[in-house]
C-alpha cells in the first residue's frame, strides 16, 4: 500500500514538473507575441494597399461621385461588388472606365 502512495505521488510529481518545462529537444514553436509574424493593422494597410489603375476617388467630386453611384445601384452585382470593393472598381469592372 504504501508503494503504491509513493509511486502515485512520484507520478504526479513528475507530471506537474514537466507540463511547466517547455521541450527543449523539439522545434521552436512560434508564439503570436513574436515580432516577426504579426504587423499592426495601419503598416498591413500601407503595405498591401494596391494603387487602383484609372481615376482617384479624390479626384471626384461628390456629385460625380453620386451620379457613378446611381448607376451601379441598378445592377445588382455592381451594387454588391460597391459595397465590398469601393464605387469606382465597381463602376470600371461592369461598365468600363469613368467618363469624367
Amino acid at each position: 500500500m504504501k508503494n503504491l502512495t509513493i509511486l502515485i505521488f512520484c507520478s504526479m510529481m513528475t507530471a506537474s514538473l514537466s507540463a511547466g518545462i517547455p521541450d527543449s529537444s523539439g522545434p521552436k514553436s512560434e508564439s503570436p507575441s513574436d515580432d516577426g509574424v504579426f504587423v499592426k493593422r495601419e503598416e498591413a494597410s500601407t503595405l498591401v494597399r494596391q494603387k487602383r489603375a484609372g481615376v482617384a476617388a479624390a479626384d471626384l467630386s461628390v456629385a460625380q461621385l453620386e451620379s457613378l453611384r446611381e448607376v451601379c445601384e441598378a445592377d445588382l452585382a455592381c451594387e454588391h461588388m460597391m459595397d465590398t470593393s469601393g464605387i469606382i472598381a465597381a463602376y470600371t469592372a461592369h461598365y468600363g472606365p469613368v467618363p469624367f
